[in-house]
């Protein structure tokens, strides 16, 4: 009675142990993601800071005219419509064979033959 008492005992510790090591580690994860998110806070505040001093100024945006946007749509899509035709050699395995597989089948069959042959000399 007493192995059984000391293996319970055993059990508890040790489950007891592992869900105290992953309390730990959660614990330590909520930390390092709380740091993280104070240190992102900071930067961002720093940066609307910076943009705030800045003055803005506006460039303007050159357009690209509908009919050079077509042609490199164009190009870009003829270019990857003949990358996909290129064909690729599929690799294929030679099927291995049956000689193996039916010489185990065999063998193991003859030993069975041959047991059964023994058992009936006696």
């Amino acid at each position: 009675m007493s192995q059984f008492a000391e293996g319970g005992w055993i059990t508890i510790i040790g489950i007891t142990v592992v869900f105290a090591i992953l309390a730990i580690l959660a614990i330590v994860m909520y930390a390092i993601g709380a740091f993280e998110r104070g240190m992102t806070k900071k930067v961002e505040k720093e940066e609307k800071a910076v943009e705030e001093t800045k003055e803005e100024v506006e460039t303007p945006e050159e357009e690209i005219p509908p009919r050079d946007l077509a042609v490199i749509t164009a190009s870009i899509l003829a270019y990857l419509a003949k990358k996909a035709e290129v064909v690729r050699p599929l690799p294929f395995r030679r099927k291995v064979s049956d000689a193996w597989r039916l010489y185990g089948l065999q063998s193991g069959m003859d030993e069975v033959e041959n047991f059964n042959y023994e058992m009936r000399k006696w």
